[in-house]
């Protein structure tokens, strides 16, 4: 049997093409949206003010589409990594719930696997499996057992967003437009290493906050280290950026992993600083977490700090972000599912 369309991921656009499939009315598409995104129901037969012929109908076509993680690891921080079967049961991603007094995070995967080969990023080491479909991504979000606590989403799990960005934009339509999660853009960010097509069709589709993977502020030191500076120059994704104004609503970050030796002194302290000259952001400084095969080390406490305080004082804000669980491998940079994949 042919396996049917999943609902769950489907714009009202897209929604309204299955209601005219089966002669409903346009405006069923909403009320199907509703069912999906809102009472988050799991089958066609529970949506009630659809007659039962009409869901029948759906239903030889198409099925809701979410599914329960099917593993969990949980951290002695409270944080929990979910994994998640994508595409025929045979692929994985993993997705990371980070819990805190004030907030609940959900860090979610857009990738089977990453391209970008970063050299401190153990879903880079792993090679790329394939695109998450919008229903996949969604997925992550929707089946999360703790989704009615959710304040804030971020996609940093597997994989690089814009190199996946029509299924992206999808998702996030859903989840910021009212027929579906409704949600603030300000509630959600997206981070990239700077695919520059991808980027600029995110500035002007969408108002959600991003951040910036960047890690040095030199052209060939940040290239030792990610790959994809050979094609999006870090000098032209900031002059890309120059051209949009961050100081409302949509909000810029730029993640920068301190490595022992490498990026952690005064001297990229300050050229940092100046590199980020006249953009209204802030810098979220990140301890590099050890993986496997990598012979990088972490910058000590003193010296994350001391690059901290040069970039306050040198006008650029900064603060060092805490990392939460490095024992089940779901921290910045850990998450892997190669040793999932059924060969």
């Amino acid at each position: 049997m042919e396996n049917k369309i999943r609902l769950s991921g489907l714009t009202l656009s897209e929604l309204k093409t299955v209601a005219s499939q089966v002669s409903l009315p346009a405006y069923a598409a909403g009320q199907i949206a509703e069912w999906i995104y809102k009472k988050r129901v799991t089958s066609i037969g529970e949506m009630t003010n659809i007659s039962a012929a009409k869901r029948e109908l759906i239903s030889e076509s198409y099925e809701v589409g979410v599914a329960a993680p099917v593993k969990e690891s949980r951290s002695v921080d409270g944080t929990i990594k979910y994994l998640y079967a994508v595409g025929n049961g045979s692929r994985f991603v993993e997705s990371v719930y980070i819990p805190s007094n004030e907030r609940a995070t959900l860090c979610v995967s857009s990738q089977i696997g990453c391209k970008m080969n970063c050299l401190f990023c153990m879903t880079g080491k792993q090679g790329f499996a394939g695109q998450l479909t919008a229903n996949e991504i969604l997925n992550q979000i929707q089946s999360l057992p703790e989704n009615d606590k959710l304040t804030n989403i971020v996609f940093m799990g597997m994989g690089e967003p814009f190199d996946n960005s029509e299924e992206l934009l999808k998702v996030l339509e859903i989840l910021t437009a009212p027929y579906g999660y409704a949600w603030s853009p300000k509630r959600i960010t997206v981070s990239t290493i700077g695919i520059i097509p991808g980027l600029k069709r995110f500035l002007e589709e969408s108002s959600c906050n991003l951040a910036i993977s960047l890690h040095s502020p030199y052209h060939e030191e940040r290239l030792s280290l990610m790959p994809a500076e050979k094609a999006y120059h870090i000098d032209n994704v900031i002059d890309l950026l120059h051209e949009y104004d961050f100081s409302h609503q949509r909000r810029l970050s730029f993640e920068y992993i301190l490595f022992d030796g490498i990026n952690d002194d005064e001297r990229h302290a300050k050229d940092l600083s100046k590199l980020l000259k006249g953009i209204y952001c802030r810098v979220n400084l990140i301890r590099f977490h050890a993986i496997p095969d990598v012979k990088l080390k972490s910058s000590t406490e003193w010296k994350m700090a001391t690059f901290r305080d040069t970039l306050n004082l040198s006008g650029v804000i900064s603060t060092i972000r805490v990392s939460r669980g490095e024992d089940v491998y779901a921290a910045c940079g850990m998450l892997s599912t190669a040793k999932n994949i059924k060969k």
